[in-house]
């Protein structure tokens, strides 16, 4: 049970499972099993932890017998090269994915989808097979091979996994983005991956409005060159799409795109256990995004680990996270179905038709695992909405959070105004790896601010920037220093591999650089204080991001801050943007505020040189506040990839500042 006064001897634990629940967790089990073949001992997290780094032939291998991973496995679990992504993991076995998504093929529900107009459908597992088996068909007579790419750009619907499925069945890899993304944001990503078939809606809701995709799939289809056809999936208003259809040759509706076949079982041939699965992108508000290809076999066991092991879904649970199809939490949430579990699809926003609908939907459909953002969680918060009163939320074993820094109050507001007893599973990874870093442990305590321990399977250090270890308290880099089964297979046009070994590898020799600030706490956890790129240096003394809104935003002057390290006089200083609530202005008095807090709380150095109030911050598609764009406009330097901010326009609101030039 949750206490927000702490535990004894720990007054920033907020939680710890019962005995029955460890127990019972999928964890134990796994070690338990794990004990009688290797003759070890494993009686906790941690054991299990030393285990999987320093046996991952045992650990992996074990993972993917537990798991019941169909396909033929032989040789060596893990071979090694001269450089850490050099590392195989079942070199020489083979996978079908969408065998190992389409393990049942019954009348219990495989994928429930619902959208914030209460529209609703859902596929059961023989609903799904059957889409998937008549999408298979469609995309062999059209030619789709092996190493083909299928582009999606999908709202959060059923169809969404259907194509990817079918595409995965036949070797073709798949890539997706949301529809709030714009025509140039886009083609930034799909003409790098040269899809042959787009799968595209016609238009989607969000905030109660509609957004049309039409008007803007003529240019789409023209900046792609390698497209053969595109397939419009209705969102639900296919007269008006079919009379646009019309005057557009190479498109055709998803109802006569499958029109010709009959049901049938779905084929599964054997694909390398390192085939691609997906492209992912970088955000790119940096520069052009990165395409990155991940490997089919690898990101599915490191998600069956997560899930199975990190987060105790079980057959039959029923796994929520509210995400869109531009995002990796998509490729996450849909992996659950190797598991057996029931995938909860929400399309809009999460705020309407009021600030309860994801918690409405959590007791309409009974689900187990709720996951969000850090920044829902301060949005729910700062709505003053307390579910723990309004709902029943009885199902809901875990929540997790992840997109941002989960602070100390989105902590404390779980416990108690969303529910006492639940697993709050706060982590961190990426894109880049297709999932996580550092994660949860059904079986140990939450502290406060702390993501509970390294992933399993993931050697993790933090070090100085000249690569010495750091121990608890100390800030430093977040690094893997062992391979692990979800490291890209490479990205697209990098012929020598030169970016991608840059891009994670250049930093530190033999070690993956994860690009975030974190420090370990003295209960084996990890707090993650930001981006490194964009951690504050003034003085020379590196400050997290994390750390500064940690207090700011606790403010209730304050909605939400931004802050930025600015070059100036030969050093740097801290420029901190805050946005106000109702009713409130920036005056001297809040200045001074502001301040005091972060000296007493933070520390002298966090306090910033200049206090500036904005109507809104520009953000990422996912929701990360994108600090460097903000730099790059203060500074004077071009935004080379606005298109990737879900607001660009927000980006105006930093320009001209007279303090500032």
């Amino acid at each position: 049970m949750a206490s927000l006064l702490g535990y004894a001897g720990n007054v920033n634990q907020l939680w710890e499972p019962s005995r029955e629940r460890i127990g019972n967790s999928r964890l134990m089990d796994f070690a338990k099993k794990a004990e009688h073949l290797f003759e070890i001992n494993l009686p906790d997290y941690d054991a299990i932890h030393k285990w999987s780094i320093s046996r991952p032939d045992q650990f992996w291998g074990h993972a993917h017998s537990y798991f019941g991973l169909i396909g033929e496995v032989s040789g060596q679990v893990l071979t090694t090269g001269p450089n850490l992504q050099d590392s195989v993991f079942f070199p020489d076995a083979s996978i079908n994915i969408a065998q190992n998504l389409l393990t049942k093929n019954d009348d219990t529900d495989a994928i429930v989808w619902r959208d914030e107009l209460g529209n609703a459908s859902k596929l059961t597992w023989a609903d799904l097979n059957g889409q998937v088996s008549l999408l298979q068909q469609a995309l062999l007579d059209f030619g789709v091979e092996s190493g083909d790419r299928v582009s999606a750009w999908l709202p959060n619907r059923p169809e969404t996994i259907s194509v990817m499925i079918a595409a995965a069945s036949i070797g073709a890899v798949f890539t997706s983005t949301s529809p709030d993304f714009g025509v140039k944001g886009l083609l930034d990503r799909f003409t790098q991956a040269a899809p042959k078939v787009l799968f595209a809606t016609d238009g989607y809701f969000y905030g109660g409005k509609w957004f049309s995709c039409l008007d803007k799939l003529d240019e789409v289809v023209q900046g792609l060159p390698t497209l053969e056809k595109t397939v419009v999936v209705p969102y639900g208003n296919e007269e008006y799409a079919n009379e646009k259809i019309q005057s557009g040759p190479s498109w055709i509706l998803w109802s006569d795109f499958l029109q010709p076949y009959n049901l049938k079982e779905v084929e599964f041939p054997p694909h390398g256990f390192n085939h691609p699965w997906y492209v992912l992108y970088s955000s790119g508000t940096t520069g052009k995004p990165k395409c990155i290809v991940h490997r089919s076999g690898g990101v599915l066991i490191k998600h069956l680990v997560e899930h199975g092991l990190q987060c105790d879904i079980k057959a039959g649970d029923r796994v929520f996270y509210y995400t869109t199809a531009g995002w990796m939490m998509w490729n996450w949430l849909a992996s659950a179905l190797a598991s057996q579990a029931t995938v909860i699809l929400y399309d809009g926003s999460p705020f309407h038709p009021n600030p309860t609908t994801l918690f409405d939907l959590a007791d309409e459909l009974s689900i187990t695992l709720f996951g969000v953002s850090a920044k829902y969680i301060d949005a729910c918060a700062n709505a003053g909405i307390s579910p723990i009163e309004t709902h029943d939320l009885s199902s809901m074993r875990t929540i997790c959070s992840t997109g941002s820094t989960l602070v100390d109050e989105g902590f404390d507001y779980v416990y108690r105004n969303i529910k006492t007893d639940v697993h709050l599973q706060s982590m961190s990874g990426g894109t880049d790896l297709c999932g996580c870093l550092v994660a949860g442990d059904p079986t140990g305590p939450v502290n406060r601010r702390e993501i509970q321990k390294p992933a399993l399977g993931l050697d993790i250090e933090i070090l100085t920037m000249n690569g010495e270890k750091l121990d608890h308290g100390q800030q430093g880099e977040l690094v893997c220093s062992n391979p692990f089964p979800s490291m890209p297979l490479s990205f697209l046009n990098d012929e020598t591999g030169e970016k991608y070994h840059s891009a994670y590898f250049g930093r530190y020799a033999g070690k993956w650089h994860q690009g975030d600030f974190a420090e370990w706490a003295p209960s084996g956890g990890i707090i993650i204080h930001g981006r490194s790129d964009a951690t504050l240096n003034p003085g020379g003394i590196r400050i997290g991001t994390a750390e500064i809104y940690a207090v700011v935003d606790s403010l209730p002057e304050i909605t939400e801050s931004l802050v930025i390290g600015q070059r100036w006089d030969g050093d740097e200083r801290v420029i901190l943007f805050v946005v106000l609530s109702e009713g409130n202005r920036l005056d001297d008095e809040l200045r001074k505020k502001i301040k005091s807090s972060l000296r007493v709380q933070a520390s002298p150095r966090h306090v910033p040189a200049s206090i500036h109030s904005v109507f809104d911050l520009p953000r990422t598609r996912s929701g990360k506040i994108s600090e460097l764009a903000v730099k790059a406009v203060v500074e004077g330097n071009p935004v080379r990839n606005a298109e990737a901010l879900a607001n660009p326009e927000a980006l105006n609101y930093f320009k001209g500042i007279k303090e500032l030039q």
